[in-house]
């Protein structure tokens, strides 16, 4: 199992010792935090290869971290799974604008939470036979080999599952293709992935590699079905 360690956010001992068990059982190496400012201390460091994440933590609570990890240069990388007492649909949305890769409700049974683990990193697993050589759009430079993005010369800093959306678009301009399409080409056979997280990667992608958003130039909306790619720059407002 090529992974880094497992960071588990969580203030209560009870649980974080229950999935500290399980992950070990299953072959992962862990390290643990009780608060928000420890792990993310912890974090920084480096060797961090999958955040359990709870939002409910003294001091700095889940949802601040999440935003502090996926805004860093360094740390925007590595995946997160947050856990929380909280079910209601605003929390969810709230954690995947902020960049969440999951999200796992308590109480959860131990297999629920591997199964996810296992998901999300297969999803960060590295594309075997991606199509080589460098995508040109527009401002646009995707390197598919060293999983990198430029636009005008400089380096565009987007999560592992933000790239492999783009790259999945970009490798087939003019393709439209509906958000159930793209959860199974892209996220896989994953059923706790929602609809709803493709428009989020997509709005977060929009946010980094357009000029102007709201009216997108690479990724566009065909209303009422999907999402497609162009690598002609000034597209139609999306």
């Amino acid at each position: 199992m090529n992974i880094k360690k497992v960071l588990i956010v969580e203030d209560e001992a009870d649980i974080r010792e229950l999935i500290e068990y399980n992950l070990r059982k299953q072959g992962y190496s862990t390290e643990s935090s009780r608060d928000g400012l420890d792990a993310l201390g912890k974090i920084r460091k480096g060797g961090i290869g999958l955040i359990l994440l709870d939002l409910m933590l003294p001091g700095m609570d889940g949802l601040e971290l999440c935003r502090l990890i996926k805004s860093g240069k360094d740390t925007a990388g590595i995946p997160v799974i947050m856990l929380t007492a909280r079910s209601e649909e605003i929390d969810k949305v709230l954690g995947l604008e902020l960049g969440a890769d999951d999200y796992v409700t308590k109480p959860f049974s131990p297999r629920e939470l591997m199964a996810r683990v296992k998901a999300v990193l297969r999803r960060y697993t590295p594309v075997s036979g991606t199509e080589p050589g460098l995508i040109s759009a527009g401002k646009l430079v995707i390197d598919p080999d060293r999983y990198s993005v430029m636009k005008d010369g400089k380096s565009v800093e987007l999560s592992a599952m933000e790239f492999k959306l783009l790259l999945y678009l970009a490798q087939r301009p003019g393709k439209v293709m509906s958000r159930d399409f793209l959860l199974d080409a892209v996220w896989g056979d994953e059923s706790y992935v929602e609809p709803r997280t493709v428009d989020v990667h997509v709005r977060r992608l929009r946010e980094k590699i357009e000029d102007d958003p709201s009216n997108p130039e690479y990724i566009l909306t065909k209303r009422g079905i999907g999402y497609y790619f162009t690598r002609e720059a000034g597209g139609k407002k999306g």
